[in-house]
């Protein structure tokens, strides 16, 4: 079997865009992979192309041979926009070998590891209706919510946000009561002394996890952070390799790793990070408000891995985005199964996704009350 070609379709998704590769062989199976970064895509897309070629011939069971291609050639190692575009192809040469083999992604990476994945959803951003949600999902079945920080259209006053942030915690732990785990998101939106201040002040609320409260450029605030506060502390999903989570794991600086499949190069880097994540008793809790190609690959990676915590569950595609998709592994309230179709258990319709092909969208931006730029 060799590697013939890859296509590019980007599908329109709540306003944003979901970016999926396909990979061809000459026998007929093909692969599915996402992209994990959905701003910059063109630039990412232009990686695929590069990388795309460089594939061309190979047999696509060698996985990790062409992942050591894909990272290392070229002299310069790859970054996070060339992790996501190699995370892509990584996955659907996975999802290839899987077919072939006639088995699904988890039983070549180990086997099932658990009966289901634990996952956790989304309250939404409208603080209106937020408890009303939560009331409903836990009824429904949910028993790991999360929610951000408030912020005011596209303005971020860190003050203020940091006091709503604090307030909505113990409203939401109040109205669900303690038998709900409650994961808080502050986005990188705060510098340390609001950071640290909010973690303290929510302690006695019991997050399950802090999610990304400071910026990852600077690693080394994660040390401040920790000696000043008790909260379990997450972080990773901006990270494209093993390398960039080296020094959270290994100096214990945090509890949850937040490994995007889609964004850090893929399901044969992301077994690693599990395993150096294991060594210090760190979980994985699977970064995934994307598609269904990479819900699919975080569930096989955290059906295999024996430290695991919850998986965030994707927001389902928009109706005729979902439509392109024809097969898919089933997520009920509160957990994802164990899929039995060979490979990732994704299938489109690929003449339908030609159809929709959609403009690669940016990211919302936000802004500093005097009107300088700040993360989203």
């Amino acid at each position: 079997m060799k590697i013939t070609g890859w296509e590019i379709l980007t599908l329109p998704d709540h306003g944003d865009s979901m970016m999926l590769v396909v990979v061809d062989t000459d026998e007929g199976v093909y692969g599915l992979g996402e992209v994990g970064i959905r701003s910059r895509q063109r630039a990412v897309a232009g990686g695929i192309d590069h990388l795309g070629e460089l594939l061309i011939g190979e047999d696509p069971m060698r996985v990790e041979h062409l992942w050591q291609v894909m990272f290392r050639r070229g002299f310069f190692p790859a970054d996070r926009i060339l992790g996501a575009a190699i995370a892509a192809l990584d996955v659907a040469l996975w999802d290839i070998r899987g077919k072939a083999l006639g088995v699904p992604i988890y039983q070549l990476l180990g086997g099932a590891n658990r009966d289901f994945v634990p996952c956790y959803t989304h309250l939404g951003d409208d603080v209106s209706v937020l408890l009303d949600r939560a009331a409903d999902l836990v009824a429904k079945g949910w028993r790991h919510l999360r929610f951000a920080v408030p912020q005011e259209g596209d303005q971020l006053d860190q003050r203020a946000s940091m006091r709503a942030g604090i307030e909505l915690f113990h409203r939401v732990r109040d109205a669900v009561g303690d038998e709900i785990e409650l994961i808080l998101d502050v986005h990188t939106r705060l510098d340390p002394p609001e950071a640290v201040t909010l973690c303290r002040e929510i302690e006695s609320a019991r997050p399950y996890f802090v999610e990304d409260p400071l910026r990852s450029e600077g690693l080394d605030s994660y040390r401040m952070l920790r000696t000043r506060t008790g909260v379990p502390l997450a972080a990773g999903e901006q990270f494209g390799s093993k390398w960039e989570f080296q020094r959270l794991l290994e100096q214990d600086l945090i509890d949850y790793a937040r490994v995007d499949v889609g964004v850090a190069s893929g399901l044969t880097e992301a077994k690693k990070i599990a395993a150096m994540a294991e060594a210090h008793y760190i979980k994985l809790a699977t970064h995934n408000p994307l598609g269904p190609v990479t819900a699919a690959s975080s569930l096989h990676l955290n059906l295999a891995c024996p430290n695991v915590g919850v998986q965030e569950h994707q927001n389902d595609p928009e109706p005729v985005t979902a439509a392109v998709f024809t097969q898919r592994p089933e997520v009920r309230p509160g957990r994802a199964e164990i899929p039995t179709a060979p490979g990732l258990g994704v299938d489109i319709d690929r003449a339908a996704a030609r159809e929709l092909q959609a403009r690669a969208a940016e990211r919302p931006h936000l802004r500093a009350t005097d009107g300088a730029f700040t993360n989203w």
